[in-house]
C-alpha cells in the first residue's frame, strides 16, 4: 500500500497577486518506487515538485510559509530550502505547531519567522540507514559529519550570534525540542504571536505522519518476507546451487630458503 503523503499547497492571494501562501503540512519525502509493479511513485513532497510549483510564481514580491511537519528528507529539505533562499520575495515563516528535524531548517530560510505560543521546533543530528561493511559504515558517519557543518551553519547565521557553535552542538546532541521562547532567545525566530497554534490540527499532523509510518513498516516486513520466501524456494530448486568444482592440484611451492631460516631460528616446527 502506498503511504499517505499530502501535498504542498501553494496559493496565491487574489486581492494580492503579489503575494504566496505556500503551507508544508506533512513528511517531507523523495520520489519513491514500487518494486511490485516497476513504476516509480512520484512525491508531491520533493523538493522537484516544489521546484516546478514554485516556478510558476516568478514574480511574486512576498511568500508566506506555513509549516507543521515533522520533518523527513535531509536531501529534498535542502533541495527547498536552497529554492527559496534564492527567490527574491521577502519570505515571513509561520510555524503552526511543529517545525521539526529538516521542517527546522526550512523555516531559517524566512528573513521574518513568527511562531505561537505552544508552537515548537526540534532540532538534532542528521540520521541516515547504512548497509554494507566496516569500511562503509565509517564512510556513512563521515559523510553525516560533513553534512552537519552545513547544517550548523544554517543555524548559526539565521541565529546572528545569539546562540554559540558549542551551545548548539549542545542542544543537536540531545535531540532538543525547542518551545517557542527559547527559540527567540536564541534567534530561531523573530515573533511570537499571542494567539496559540491549533492544536487540532497539530494532532492530526502527527497522526498522519504515524499511520504513514506504520505503512512503511509493514510495507519492508513484507519485502523481507517475500525475499525470504524467494531465497528459500531458490534453495530447494534441484540444481540451484551447484557446488564449484574441486580445484586442480597445484605444483608444490619453491622451497623459501630464507623462510626456512627464519623459521628454524624462531625454534618453529613446519
Amino acid at each position: 500500500m502506498k503511504p499517505e503523503v499530502l501535498k504542498f499547497d501553494f496559493k496565491q492571494q487574489l486581492e494580492k497577486p503579489d503575494t504566496l501562501d505556500l503551507y508544508i503540512y506533512s513528511e517531507v519525502a523523495p520520489d519513491g518506487y514500487d518494486w511490485w509493479n516497476d513504476e516509480v511513485i512520484q512525491s508531491e513532497t520533493s523538493a522537484n515538485f516544489f521546484r516546478e510549483k514554485l516556478l510558476e510564481y516568478p514574480n511574486v514580491k512576498y511568500i508566506n510559509l506555513y509549516i507543521n511537519s515533522v520533518g523527513g528528507s535531509v536531501i529534498e529539505g535542502y533541495g527547498i530550502y536552497a529554492q527559496l533562499k534564492r527567490h527574491g520575495a521577502y519570505k515571513t515563516v509561520y510555524v503552526d505547531g511543529f517545525a521539526n528535524s529538516i521542517a527546522s531548517i526550512i523555516a531559517m530560510v524566512g528573513d521574518k519567522i513568527v511562531m505561537y505560543q505552544n508552537s515548537v521546533m526540534g532540532i538534532h543530528n542528521m540520521m541516515d540507514w547504512c548497509f554494507g561493511n566496516a569500511f562503509e559504515h565509517r564512510q556513512c558517519a563521515e559523510n553525516l559529519d560533513s553534512m552537519m557543518e552545513g547544517n550548523r551553519q544554517i543555524y548559526l547565521t539565521r541565529s546572528n550570534g545569539k546562540i554559540t557553535l558549542e551551545e548548539l552542538t549542545e542542544l543537536l546532541d540531545a535531540e532538543t525540542i525547542l518551545t517557542a521562547q527559547e527559540c527567540m532567545e536564541y534567534g530561531f525566530c523573530d515573533e511570537i504571536a499571542d494567539k496559540a497554534a491549533d492544536p487540532e490540527q497539530m494532532t492530526q499532523a502527527m497522526q498522519r505522519v504515524n499511520a504513514n509510518m506504520a505503512q512503511q513498516i509493514k510495507y519492508f516486513r513484507s519485502l523481507k518476507q517475500s525475499l525470504g520466501e524467494a531465497i528459500t524456494a531458490f534453495k530447494a530448486t534441484p540444481g540451484a546451487d551447484p557446488q564449484p568444482p574441486e580445484p586442480a592440484p597445484k605444483d608444490p611451492p619453491a622451497e623459501n630458503k630464507t623462510l626456512k631460516f627464519f623459521s628454524a631460528f624462531a625454534g618453529r616446527k613446519e
